[in-house]
């Protein structure tokens, strides 16, 4: 690998927005629930399409709505697509999503099944699903820097061995790419409790402190103590982290920090599925620990490949964003070898640096981003799950 990560290159496409991404995708974007059979009448009839179901859409309002809108305009504005075809039962929220997504300068045409009915919208929106496909499939990669990606960062099934091995793992890429340029990012609130002190003296300033902290503040007072039974509701750690080790919320959230590494500091912390605006850096993302939600909402926020630590095994993947496994515990890599991209057992036989770990990973990084399928991808993983905030009307 070369020594220098800012000289290293990738073979990726460069969208309309100077965006890179790793991935070419097509996507048949529903707005709503009821609009997800079309959607995947069409992605059916045209092949190089992908449809991506949810289960919202209908009847939400507020911040809640606003949260939709923004999750499925980033899906769709996300790098690693090339075009989109959006399909929604009414015309006004479906242009909301096409006039979104347009920002970016992509291929994006809208269609809406009232007074319409499905067989007629699949039918239009067919024809112009073959049109994207063929002009997306010419598209040609070029080369571009490594450090021009966007890359996120959430851990699952934590266990002892996770915050000893796989997280200080992505927490040494990210000392490494940092600073050349990448963009990083972080989140899981409710996981960080109990280390939530540490976290705030990350920061890279004042500002970005404070903000983390009403974002933590407001979620562990306004949810997790307002509606607990026992301490995070017998929910953090999970029954499969106790299983792993993880006795206490305290001990996942201090294994959880490593992934920001020894030397980064986090530049502004910002809302579920936003695009962070405040240049290069790595970013706190207000986000579900629960790993499709946290995925998705990234995803959202425009990261185009996902690092994802794991110590007892998590299978998730991402329609549209790889996701990297990393595992350092033995045991996962004898059980469920075929969902880890990246063996860092050498660490805790010491065998393996935490900084050649982090070679490692950013050897995967590039050739996934090079088009090489990560586990989750080979499998067919691609759990897409929206976060709703409260009650439909």
């Amino acid at each position: 690998m070369t020594s220098d990560p800012s000289t290293r290159t990738i073979n990726a496409w460069r969208r309309e927005n100077g965006r890179v991404g790793v991935r070419n995708h097509v996507l048949i974007l529903p707005v709503d629930d009821i609009s997800n059979a079309a959607c995947e009448a069409v992605a059916n009839n045209v092949k190089g399409t992908m449809a991506i179901p949810h289960a919202y859409g209908r009847l939400q309002f507020g911040e809640d709505l606003e949260l939709h809108f923004r999750t499925i305009i980033g899906i769709g504005a996300n790098p690693n697509v090339a075009a989109v075809v959006v399909i929604g039962i009414e015309p006004e929220w479906t242009k909301v999503i096409v006039d979104g997504i347009a920002k970016t300068g992509k291929p994006v045409e809208g269609f809406s099944i009232e007074q319409k009915g499905d067989f007629e919208t699949i039918r239009q929106a067919g024809w112009t699903a073959k049109e994207y496909v063929h002009w997306a499939t010419e598209l040609q990669k070029e080369e571009c820097g490594l450090t021009e990606l966007w890359v996120s960062t959430k851990c699952g099934e934590s266990d002892t061995t996770t915050g000893l091995s796989s997280c200080p793992t992505v927490g040494n890429m990210y000392d490494k790419l940092l600073p050349h340029g990448l963009y990083g990012c972080f989140g899981e609130t409710s996981e960080i409790t109990g280390a939530e002190h540490i976290c705030e003296k990350r920061a890279a300033n004042p500002e970005a402190a404070e903000k983390f902290m009403k974002i933590w503040k407001a979620y562990s007072e306004d949810v997790i103590f307002a509606h607990q039974t026992d301490d995070l509701s017998d929910s953090q750690p999970t029954k499969g982290n106790i299983l792993g080790g993880l006795t206490t919320i305290e001990e996942k959230a201090l294994g959880n920090l490593e992934k920001i590494g020894r030397t980064s500091q986090y530049i502004d912390a910002i809302g579920p599925a936003e695009t962070p605006s405040k240049g290069p850096g790595l970013y706190f993302m207000d986000s579900s620990s629960a790993a499709a939600e946290c995925v998705t909402l990234m995803a959202a926020g425009g990261y185009v490949v996902h690092t994802f630590p794991t110590g007892q095994g998590n299978v998730v993947g991402n329609p549209i964003v790889p996701v990297i496994k990393i595992s350092g515990n033995p045991r996962t890599l004898r059980t469920m070898s075929e969902h880890i991209d990246v063996d860092v057992t050498g660490v805790l036989t010491r065998e393996m640096t935490i900084d050649q770990a982090g070679n490692a990973l950013i050897e995967m990084i590039a050739r996934t981003a090079n088009g090489r399928f990560t586990a989750a991808e080979a499998l067919g993983h691609r759990e897409f799950s929206m976060t709703k905030l409260y009650r439909s009307a």
